[in-house]
């Protein structure tokens, strides 16, 4: 027989490590609970900032889902508002909108037109963003415990982050498509390849400054396939440049490799960053998959097709009309969800919703981690 001190401490180690299992495997089982999410991006996630900032987006975009214009270049929802379903917070309000914002749950400061550098198309470019993003926070925390001080516990402070939070968000990003696309318009193809590593130093440098503000839990998107925007078919003529899809074969591969340079560089971030947790998601594939399987999963299957706007000899915006020659041009189609493309350049709700359903699971992550269970990722360091 043990001793009556010697079976207690036996009893107390076997309770603790039981303990300890039950805890680690929960921690790993279980959903990670982000408290908000912090987004970075383009148009491809803005929810309304480039429309508050600079020119409203006008109907029919939000015709789907909201009703309305709801600041997005989208006849409904982006990826963006399905992660938000996904981790059961409410839709990110744009940080540049005064209207009807709530940042109880995050902020988004992507703009449409965003490039990771300046000079592109929007002045809201990655570096403006995060800057953005660092006074949102220092302003936040200190308006959080001035009300918390003063009693003051009603409506403002339900609409405000909560300052111990902002190490336990999320923080997405969806850019780099507009530093390729402003490139091919202004540069040769050999030189937007040659401007992948600088492209890549600014992104790293913004990942670095949120992670000295506290950011742990990155999801960051690979640029999708360029080549086969409507909007880059139609200004390409060249049918030597097609792959088997139609699409610009040399832009595609010059999004691939920005992809491995993006991945590559994101594993070098995980080594020297070692708190941080960093999701790459493999946007390209889970697109182009949806292009390749596009008719046998009920979208149309040109992807030349697009619902809104034209581009066919007379370029015209969605949301504007012009008549030439006596045709009509810019109505929308009648059947938004069977198109891949929305406007030429944005993909219509249909598409965004298959895409979310395909990479929020982790079928298209590295590490292979849905998007609520994106704090588990292991440390490379």
């Amino acid at each position: 027989m043990y001793p009556l001190k010697l079976r207690r401490f036996l009893a107390l180690l076997i309770l603790g490590l039981v303990g300890r299992t039950v805890a680690l495997f929960g921690a790993a089982s279980g959903s990670c609970r982000f408290p908000a999410v912090y987004n970075f991006g383009d148009s491809n996630s803005d929810t309304g900032g480039i429309s508050a900032a600079l020119n409203a987006i006008q109907p029919p975009n939000g015709e789907t889902f909201f009703g309305h214009p709801s600041g997005r270049a989208c006849d409904g929802r982006l990826i963006i508002d399905f992660i938000a379903e996904k981790l059961k917070l409410p839709y990110l309000s744009a940080y540049l909108d005064s209207l009807g914002t709530s940042f109880r749950h995050g902020a988004n400061f992507a703009t449409g037109g965003s490039s990771i550098r300046p000079g592109g198309y929007s002045p809201f470019h990655l570096r403006i963003q995060v800057s953005q993003f660092i006074q949102f926070k220092s302003r936040t925390t200190d308006l959080y415990h001035r009300l918390r001080s003063n009693n003051r516990t009603s409506i403002p402070i339900k609409h405000i982050a909560r300052p111990q939070e902002f190490s336990k968000a999320l923080y997405t990003f969806d850019i780099g498509q507009n530093d390729l696309a402003y490139g091919y318009q202004h540069s040769s193809e050999e030189q937007v390849r040659a401007s992948i590593p600088d492209i890549l130093n600014t992104f790293s440098e913004a990942v670095q400054q949120l992670y000295k503000e506290g950011a742990r839990y990155f999801w960051v998107h690979n640029t999708g396939p360029i080549g086969c925007l409507p909007y880059s078919i139609l200004y390409n003529k060249s049918p030597d440049n097609r792959d088997s899809n139609g699409c610009v074969k040399s832009q595609n591969e010059v999004s691939q490799e920005f992809n491995r340079q993006l991945k590559s560089r994101l594993l070098k971030l995980g080594k020297k960053l070692p708190l941080a947790r960093i999701i790459y998601v493999d946007m390209y594939s889970a697109k182009y998959l949806l292009i390749t399987k596009a008719k046998t999963e009920g979208f149309v299957k040109n992807p030349l097709k697009f619902c809104c706007g034209s581009y066919y000899g007379y370029h015209i915006d969605c949301g504007k009309r012009e008549v030439v020659n006596g045709t009509v041009y810019g109505n929308p189609c009648k059947d938004p969800s069977r198109h891949i493309s929305w406007d030429g350049i944005h993909y219509s709700e249909a598409a965004n919703s298959w895409i979310a359903n395909h990479i929020l699971n982790g079928s298209f992550s590295d590490p292979p981690l849905p998007v609520d269970k994106a704090c588990q990722a292991p440390s490379n360091a």
